[in-house]
């Protein structure tokens, strides 16, 4: 893919980030006074790499860096984490060098109630080193064969709600169902914006999920009816605070993943706004941000 993005446009970019962190700093600073504490915040804040799914591994990495995000929430979209085994080894040398961390792959599809084909993501992840799979539609029937592999290679298995369009797992309370009674590393991954769109107070699925819950994609919409009406975190809707405060509460041991799905051609204005309004609001809670 010929590479769209100028050095000017990297510039632009590292602007926005500078401006961002700035706006982050004043609002830590407005909030947490001249003398009180500064508590490192429990809420890990990483990227889901379908946000860049555009854009290769390499220039990915670069915006990586500029947000000062090092936690990725993989996925096989164009060079990010590829299936084939020497080109994910590759990948993986490539994070490492630059110090990026993954914590979960996704999202990734089971369609077929087979060993063989479940084995080979295990695998996959395994390889990677990464604890969570974020899984997309598998169905009810397979959950049982599934969950002898989650027991065999000790990875969490997150079923990842999406939404009133979604025929098997329209909100996270249908995935808690078809949990109950098995292992506890099958749980769930909330995402946001599905799960209000479905209907669903999307603070209290947190706090129902408690345990099962393993991944969290962020995103913001100006209208829970509307797919369409997504805009950066915080220029929304969401009740972010709200679902921070409750993943705290329930000492949530996970990542928060911005998964940023418009604009694909020019991402970063909207990443590094809803990254700003993040730090922000934990910065309203008393926390600086890990991330």
């Amino acid at each position: 893919m010929k590479n769209i993005y100028s050095r000017r446009d990297f510039v632009r970019c590292g602007a926005l980030v500078a401006a961002g962190f700035a706006a982050s700093r004043d609002v830590f600073a407005l909030a947490q006074g001249p003398t009180s504490a500064v508590e490192a915040s429990p809420i890990r804040l990483g990227i889901a790499s379908y946000t860049f799914r555009n854009f290769n591994r390499a220039q990915m990495i670069g915006f990586l860096k500029q947000l000062n995000v090092l936690a990725l929430n993989a996925k096989d979209v164009k060079d990010h984490l590829p299936t084939d085994t020497q080109q994910e080894e590759a990948a993986l040398a490539d994070y490492a060098a630059a110090g990026i961390k993954l914590h979960a792959a996704g999202t990734i599809y089971f369609p077929k109630d087979e060993d063989a084909d479940i084995r080979n993501k295990f695998e996959y992840c395994k390889r990677a080193g990464i604890g969570v799979i974020v899984a997309g539609d598998p169905a009810p029937e397979t959950l049982p064969r599934i969950e002898k592999f989650v027991k065999e290679y000790d990875i969490r298995f997150a079923i990842h709600n999406h939404g009133p369009e979604d025929k098997l797992w329209h909100s996270p309370l249908d995935v808690l169902k078809a949990a109950k009674g098995m292992d506890p590393r099958m749980g769930c991954c909330v995402d946001v914006g599905h799960t209000v769109r479905a209907g669903t107070d999307v603070v209290q699925a947190i706090r129902e999920a408690g345990p099962r819950l393993f991944n969290v994609h962020m995103k913001d919409l100006t209208n829970f009816q509307s797919k369409e009406s997504q805009v950066a975190v915080g220029d929304g809707m969401m009740p972010v605070r709200k679902v921070f405060e409750a993943l705290i509460a329930m000492k949530y041991k996970g990542f928060v993943d911005l998964e940023y799905e418009i604009h694909g051609d020019d991402p970063m204005p909207g990443v590094v706004g809803s990254f700003t309004n993040m730090r922000g609001v934990l910065a309203g809670l008393g926390y600086a941000s890990q991330a």
